[in-house]
């Protein structure tokens, strides 16, 4: 997994050597800076039923709604990007509390949106007799910002974006997430 983590930071960062002498990004923002973020998401996350979470007599698998709190900074480098991101999610259903910290790379994309892969840990406390675990969570997602959508003259470079992402708990789950997030 190390190596993994490795190789990924390193493919995000060689662009970036590459294009050390643009003074922008391809929004218009410095190239190398800091963008501190939080947003709300909402979604559902729904376990396998082979997942380390087994099974509670009557239900088939674990799951439920969530609405999830971020918070993260990324770091600009170009037209890629690497940050780091904290969240907190409360569940219905199966699922009282998640929560985790993950670290995130990228492109950015069009005039203010990103495509990004992330990697973390997670920790679910279940409800209604399902345990309470923490592994790794995987995902990945796009942000598409106010001028992708010809929508520019509203907020400027920073401000409101939507996100779109799923990701897997040990690849046994699925999460698809929406959401706002808020850029300064």
């Amino acid at each position: 997994m190390k190596k993994f983590l490795f190789a990924a930071a390193m493919m995000a960062a060689l662009p970036s050597v590459a294009y050390a002498q643009e003074e922008t990004a391809p929004d218009g923002t410095p190239a190398f800076g800091v963008e501190p973020y939080v947003g709300i998401l909402g979604g559902w996350h729904s376990f396998d039923r082979g997942s380390e979470f087994g099974s509670v007599p009557g239900e088939t698998i674990m799951s439920g709604a969530i609405v999830s709190g971020v918070a993260g900074v990324n770091v600009p480098l170009g037209p890629v990007f690497v940050g780091v991101e904290g969240n907190v999610a409360k569940g219905w259903a199966d699922i009282d509390w998640e929560y985790g910290v993950k670290g995130r790379f990228g492109a950015r994309a069009g005039d203010s949106g990103m495509i990004f892969a992330s990697a973390g840990y997670q920790w679910v406390n279940g409800k209604q007799g399902w345990p309470n675990k923490k592994d790794w969570m995987y995902g990945v997602g796009v942000e598409v910002g106010p001028k992708d959508i010809g929508l520019g003259g509203i907020t400027g470079n920073s401000g409101i974006r939507l996100r779109f992402q799923t990701e897997t708990y040990d690849f046994d789950s699925f999460r698809p997430t929406a959401g706002v997030i808020f850029h300064f």
